[in-house]
């Protein structure tokens, strides 16, 4: 083990290596033994100054290319992001931004005042709404949007928003993970719902990026960041380097049939078609998922499920809580055959069932 009373050895190197880089970068030579100046270094400092002159030239393209589709939304209670979907002015953004507001206010890129626009249809189940512009301006340039199978980890991403009200702001990271399930909270304007699929960024996410984008160096944009991580052990504060974005292909699925019919129509999640809550048992743990209504002709119903049945498991998943039940049935797919455990009468049941699909709010 190292002296704690002195440096550990290890960092000097270090930082007689980051010197040296310092001074290359800077255009410093080394003196050789004849006082001469040693050539070798030169390619190795052209080669770090090209490297570095390419990256910021491929971030200021993307950012000129995409930041004018990304625009400021406003309500009555806060404010997001947006991104400009179509030439018709279909805007893409947050269900959790719009909330339940009918009309909201638009800052484009080249608009001067604020622009009125209409919520299409907000589909909190993934938490993804379309706003239309009541009169598109000239000039709107809707973004271009990726194909999700196509997004890796350690690919650089650039996310853009109004973060804390700054419109037109970007931060820069990388994809850390795709695939992701999350939950919402429900608290502060939250849906509450399970997301899935999502893209893991270590772009800064904060409050007002919501909707916004993020983007890959091609200038596709390859999700719509929607939250960040929180950190329990430290009050619920925000997770540093942790943020999550609905998937470009998610977003065209749904926003396609918002744009088309007004709502979603086949939202490709599944469901077993009930109204539930937490149960807890007598100790006050949670212990599965009491059944309060069953919808008719749906999944549970077909199975034979009653209000009144507590759920415990979907399959080989255990079920303790209602979020428990959702990321479970985030896993699944409409039509897919599974088993529903469940107690009744204080006698643990199983039935087969054959999932449905989620559907949207009314219109």
């Amino acid at each position: 083990m190292d002296d704690p009373s002195s440096p550990p050895r290890v960092r000097r190197p270090a930082a007689a290596v980051w010197v040296c880089a310092l001074a290359l970068v800077a255009g410093c030579s080394a003196a050789g033994p004849s006082g001469g100046e040693t050539v070798t270094r030169q390619p190795v400092r052209r080669e770090v100054v090209t490297r570095a002159d390419d990256l910021e030239d491929a971030y200021q393209r993307v950012i000129k290319d995409v930041l004018p589709s990304v625009v400021q939304l406003r309500t009555g209670n806060g404010l997001g992001s947006g991104v400009v979907y179509d030439d018709q002015g279909h805007i893409v953004t947050n269900a959790h931004v719009v909330g339940v507001a009918r009309t909201v206010e638009v800052t484009t890129a080249t608009s001067r005042a604020a622009l009125a626009a209409t919520v299409v249809y907000s589909y909190p189940e993934q938490d993804l709404a379309v706003v239309k512009l009541d009169r598109a301006p000239d000039g709107l340039r809707p973004a271009a949007f990726g194909d999700s199978a196509k997004v890796e980890v350690g690919q650089i991403v650039l996310a853009m928003g109004s973060p804390l009200g700054l419109s037109s702001s970007v931060t820069q990271g990388i994809v850390s993970a795709t695939g992701r399930t999350v939950t919402e909270g429900g608290a502060e304007g939250g849906t509450g719902a399970t997301l899935t699929n999502m893209v893991q960024t270590s772009a800064a996410i904060n409050p007002g990026n919501s909707g916004g984008a993020l983007v890959g160096l091609d200038g596709q944009v390859i999700g719509i960041p929607t939250l960040a991580a929180v950190d329990p052990g430290f009050g619920d504060s925000a997770a540093p380097g942790i943020g999550f974005a609905i998937p470009a292909s998610t977003v065209r699925s749904l926003a396609d049939q918002i744009v088309r019919d007004g709502r979603v129509t086949a939202s490709g999640r599944a469901a077993l078609g009930i109204i539930g809550r937490t149960y807890v048992d007598a100790e006050f743990r949670p212990a599965g998922v009491a059944v309060v209504e069953v919808n008719g002709g749906g999944a549970a119903d077909r199975a034979g499920l009653e209000a009144g049945d507590v759920i415990t498991a979907l399959g080989d998943t255990g079920v303790t809580t209602i979020t428990s039940l959702s990321e479970a049935l985030a896993a699944r797919r409409p039509g897919q055959r599974t088993t529903v455990t469940f107690t009744r009468d204080g006698r643990e049941r199983t039935v087969e069932v054959t999932l449905g699909e989620q559907e949207g709010p009314p219109d």
